[in-house]
């Protein structure tokens, strides 16, 4: 059985193009090392199955046979070591990048896509397992994400990981030196990992796709040295530069202090893709002009966030108005609607910016960011209010402020206990949905039936999501954050 699941691996390399005809052996021969045997014989032929299933079912021997424990974290750095027998190695797959890249950026981008495939370094099946849908706002349709591809970890894992010695080798999961890296308990396994060299800024940058892509081709780019996320005009540059040698690609960067930023602050990244999000789509709410920038155009977006949209085929005179408006709001203050840029030496402004290129013309979003806590709302002024917390409660970072909810795999069971509660069976709902579950039962009492409760209480989470981006909106949709906005974007010309 063993030797055909081996074969049949080999076999989905080739098909893959992960390894070539002469390579065959040589995989083979790699593989059985790691599984202890020392001989081969040629096996019948078999169920076809995919390059996930046959991990699986290879990682499973190996448990069996002793030669790893059935931990999570082993299971997962065996899986990767015996994919890494049909990787190429990183010089070889950057030569082949840059070889598909003369001839289209887009090729090279769909080889590099396919291989982390291919490799199960992005683990499509178990994105798969992730609940998504559309959900119609009046800011257009809201991308919706129930997280399930991140496997929960069984009580011994967890153990395991308590009781591993600290190791601050790679210093953090974006680093360099993650690129092959076997893992440990507590540190994912990237023996199959390969990032693509390149420059932005004449600085050392790394392309890579993230294993859990969250959507089409969502990649990370990260610098070369640990260093904090900082948001300068440096980063509108970085940003500029990538989408004008990846032009059907977006770049984006999570704001840099707490509360608003994303869950990595310590090394400077920033993450893109090919997928055109909601926010992308949204049309100009109003324009306005910038003397000393007369080739920028400028405008507010029709989005419950507050977004500054500028948009030139001048590159240059792009990152100077746009580091022109984060000097301006690094340090603007307006009482009237929350915002103060500075607690004492605390300083609360910031932006998320996401560059993109449309034909000649550079784009470039700046999502004004504030972090300051108040007694009322301890984990944020303009951070998801308490009445959403049951929905979700985690920062609004860049994959949301563009318009995608990443919300947590607890939902998958607790909306199907509010479905049932709002079609009148006995059910016991979360105490923390219970208020929104007898809400929703009152509201559509006369008309959900099991045919469409599922997609009433979709929409209705549709619309917490939402709320959680009015509530990370420092001018608010009514009019007297329209008359602060304006009052902000005067401070401009």
């Amino acid at each position: 059985m063993i030797y055909q699941l081996i074969q049949q691996l080999v076999e989905k390399a080739l098909e893959a193009q992960l390894i070539e005809n002469d390579d065959e052996i040589y995989a083979r021969n790699q593989v059985l090392s790691l599984l202890h045997i020392a001989d081969y014989k040629e096996p019948e032929p078999g169920k076809k199955l995919s390059i996930p299933d046959l991990l699986d079912e290879i990682v499973d021997y190996a448990c069996e046979q002793g030669i790893i424990e059935d931990l999570f974290d082993e299971k997962e750095i065996f899986s990767s070591k015996i994919m890494n027998c049909f990787m190429a190695r990183p010089s070889t797959v950057n030569q082949l990048f840059y070889q598909k890249y003369q001839q289209d950026p887009w090729e090279a981008t769909q080889y590099f896509y396919k291989l982390s495939k291919s490799s199960n370094y992005i683990q499509m099946n178990r994105i798969r397992k992730n609940i998504e849908y559309k959900a119609e706002t009046i800011f257009g349709e809201l991308d919706i994400t129930i997280n399930l591809s991140k496997p929960e970890k069984d009580p011994r894992s967890i153990a395991a990981e308590r009781a591993a010695m600290k190791n601050e080798y790679p210093k953090c999961l974006l680093c360099i030196e993650n690129e092959g890296y076997a893992g440990r308990v507590g540190h994912p396994a990237r023996s199959n990992h390969r990032m693509i060299r390149m420059k932005l800024l004449n600085e050392n940058w790394y392309l890579q796709y993230s294993p859990y892509v969250y959507y089409n081709e969502h990649c990370i780019v990260l610098s070369e040295k640990h260093t904090d996320m900082k948001i300068s005009r440096a980063t509108f540059q970085r940003l500029l530069s990538f989408v004008e040698q990846f032009p059907h690609y977006f770049l984006g960067s999570n704001a840099d202090i707490p509360i608003v930023g994303g869950s990595i602050l310590s090394h400077e990244h920033y993450q893109g893709g090919n997928y055109e999000f909601a926010m992308a789509k949204a049309e100009s709410d109003w324009t306005f002009d910038m003397a000393e920038f007369p080739n920028v155009e400028g405008a507010v977006v029709k989005w419950p966030m507050s977004v500054i949209r500028l948009r030139s085929e001048d590159k240059a005179g792009l990152v100077e108005a746009a580091d022109h408006i984060l000097a301006n709001w690094k340090n603007y203050s307006d009482e009237a609607v929350g915002v103060l840029a500075w607690t004492g030496e605390s300083s609360h402004n910031t932006i998320t910016p996401i560059a993109r290129k449309k034909g000649e013309v550079f784009e470039l979003d700046l999502v004004l960011r504030n972090n300051r806590t108040s007694e009322k709302h301890p984990l944020g002024i303009f951070h998801p209010h308490s009445d959403v917390h049951h929905i979700k409660k985690e920062n609004i970072g860049l994959i949301e402020v563009m318009g995608l909810a990443v919300l947590p795999a607890r939902l998958k069971e607790e909306l199907k206990e509010v479905e049932d509660f709002v079609v009148g069976k006995e059910v016991l709902v979360a105490d923390h949905h219970l208020n929104w579950a007898v809400e929703l039962r009152d509201r559509y009492h006369a008309i959900a039936d099991e045919s469409n409760v599922e997609s009433l209480v979709r929409e209705e989470v549709g619309n917490k999501f939402l709320k959680c981006l009015e509530d990370a909106g420092v001018f608010k949709w009514n009019e007297e954050g329209a008359a602060g906005f304006r009052k902000f974007i005067r401070t401009l010309s």
